[in-house]
């Protein structure tokens, strides 16, 4: 226990020679640093997962994790190790803000990945579909890329056939008015094969030569539009069959999948935010726990063991601005107040 101790200890970023004179302390910062490493662990764990659904390799998911573990611990021991305790709240606070701020946004980053993996079961069905519609998307772009070639051509063959309608209509019209002329049914209502016949007789020839050329000139033209619409048909179909479902399982496929269910379950929404709302509790801990604990014998012999060495520096700059003062002697007396009046202006910022 003693081992584990001290490894929680070290991870608090404490000083050992200074918590060995003040062992009241050491269950608070063994916590705080026991905290600190589960953090890094979370974010180990939680950097792995996310690189796994990008590369899917083990290997590398796994170095990744530990760097980001090992990152994110190294971040949160100085947050926490940086903060000093002085008996004033309201400055502690202030200094305290970002470093709050920063918590939030870690655990906010180690915790999306996780969620991810304990919701996975949610996600996997929703990920199907989000695949599908996907892939419907892709049919519908294929097909609006080739429907207005498709419709133009549909278009001109109705036409043209439309036109022979027509002729056939104006062409049996004309049969029809001679075969009654003929039969004395119609026209004249003389049955009689006379003038009048033949006349109209000639115009229903004409009509089914009009007829029979302008079958010959529109069927061509429609045997070229149906090769052509044959043609963008066959493209299309390759085109659909050259399509594939892509498998949908990267961070942020499932990301996506998971505010859609959300979205959809309260449930769900409310566990997202349970889950959020618990490893930012985790990562803003320690700094709470400095921040709300009062001033102890660690804080007191920290502060003491710092301000030797602001004396040390001060004794420092005193001495070596008293021995550039010496060197000066000789100098003249304005040079001398000059170089007086510097040193001591630095001396005193």
């Amino acid at each position: 226990m003693q081992k584990i101790t001290t490894f929680f200890l070290r991870c608090s970023g404490a000083d050992l020679s200074i918590l060995k004179k003040c062992s009241s302390e050491t269950s608070k910062y063994a916590g705080i640093g026991a905290t600190i490493f589960f953090t890094g662990l979370f974010a180990a764990m939680s950097g792995a997962y996310a690189l796994y659904t990008v590369f899917d390799n083990a290997w590398i998911a796994t170095a990744f994790g530990i760097l980001w573990g090992l990152m994110i611990f190294n971040l949160d021991r100085y947050i926490v190790s940086s903060m000093r305790k002085e008996g004033k709240t309201g400055k502690e606070l202030l200094i305290a803000t970002p470093r709050i701020l920063l918590a939030i946004l870690i655990s906010i980053v180690i915790a999306k990945p996780l969620e991810l993996k304990i919701f996975e079961k949610e996600i996997e069905p929703e990920l199907i579909v989000m695949e599908q519609q996907k892939y419907s998307e892709q049919e519908a772009q294929v097909r609006f890329r080739f429907q207005s070639t498709q419709d133009s051509i549909k278009r001109a063959v109705a036409g043209l056939r439309q036109e022979l309608a027509a002729k056939a209509l104006k062409r049996d019209e004309l049969v029809r008015i001679a075969r009654e002329e003929a039969d004395g049914t119609g026209g004249s209502k003389k049955k009689n094969l006379g003038p009048i016949y033949k006349v109209k007789k000639a115009d229903a020839d004409a009509a089914e030569a009009e007829l029979a050329a302008l079958t010959a000139r529109n069927q061509a033209r429609i045997n070229l539009y149906e090769k052509s619409l044959s043609k963008s048909d066959s493209m299309q179909h390759q085109e659909m069959i050259a399509l594939e479902k892509s498998r949908m399982n990267g961070p942020a496929a499932r990301m996506e999948a998971l505010s859609r269910i959300t979205e959809e379950s309260s449930a769900m929404a409310w566990a997202h935010w349970f889950i959020m709302l618990l490893f930012i509790a985790i990562e803003t801990a320690p700094v709470f726990v400095k921040l709300i604990s009062n001033k102890g014998p660690y804080d007191n012999l920290l502060k003491v063991e710092e301000h030797q060495f602001v004396v040390h520096e001060i004794e420092e700059l005193a001495r070596m601005n008293t021995q550039a003062k010496e060197k000066t002697a000789n100098y003249p007396q304005h040079e001398r107040t000059f170089i007086g009046d510097r040193l001591d202006a630095e001396l005193g910022g």
